[in-house]
This record gives structure tokens, C-alpha cells and sequence, in this order.
């Protein structure tokens, strides 16, 4: 969870993230609303998120408190610690409603493309931590 909490490192490995700014931290110092300017092509947005932490530390989950180019953005990280010690599995979920008409299976093919290189930088990133 440690990759994934510092968030004001996301610019340094998650390519189309520009730039993040943690606005607000909750009362144990985690980002709680983030600002982030997002370059992603076609996509180019800067919008806030509010993150909501879970206790133990396995799952965090956020939603769109603003942006431009978005309607809504909900989302979770959600891991669990696997039998060696040394590897987590980790659950990604994301859903995102752009300000422009798209089309449902668009809609889904965008979240999926998303979600796989979220993926793919996360694990690169936590591997070389």
C-alpha cells in the first residue's frame, strides 16, 4: 500500500499523471483530497479525488470531487497479502463517466486499457521499491 499512498510520487511512474498535489491529509496523514493533472492523449483533464482508507490498511477506495473533462471517477485498490510474505495480489476496480458522450463497450474498452496499465506501472513501481 505504501506505492499506492504516495501519491505525490504518481508523476515518477504513472506515465500519463503530470502532476499531483495533495490538497487535504486525513487525521493519520494519508492524502484524503488529491488534485492531479492528467495527460493521457485523447484525455486530458485535471480533477480532484477524496480517498477514503481502510483501518487495516488493505484497500483504499476514492471518488471525483471535481474535474473538467470527467462526470464522475470511482475506484478502488483493494490488496491482499498472499502465503509466501513477499507478494500481494492486488484488485483494481475503476469506473469512469467522461463529460462526452461515449458509447457503453467504448466506455469499457477506455476502463480496461486504464486499469491494465495502471496495473502494469504499479507493479513495475512496487517491484523496484
Amino acid at each position: 500500500m505504501a506505492v499506492i499512498a504516495d501519491l505525490e510520487s504518481y508523476p515518477e511512474w504513472a506515465k500519463a499523471v503530470r502532476r499531483t498535489e495533495v490538497l487535504e491529509r486525513d487525521d493519520h496523514g494519508r492524502p484524503y483530497r488529491v488534485k492531479f493533472t492528467l495527460d493521457a492523449g485523447p484525455v486530458q483533464d485535471v480533477y480532484t479525488l477524496c480517498y477514503d482508507w481502510a483501518p487495516d490498511g488493505l484497500r483504499v477506495n476514492w471518488h471525483l470531487v471535481e474535474g473538467q473533462m470527467q462526470r464522475a471517477q470511482k475506484g478502488e485498490y483493494a490488496l491482499r497479502p498472499l502465503g509466501d510474505g513477499s507478494s500481494t495480489e492486488v484488485t483494481y476496480t475503476l469506473s469512469v463517466e467522461l463529460a462526452l458522450p461515449m458509447i457503453g463497450l467504448l466506455r469499457r474498452k477506455a476502463e480496461k486499457v486504464i486499469m491494465d496499465i495502471a496495473l502494469k506501472e504499479l507493479k513495475r513501481r512496487a517491484e523496484s521499491s
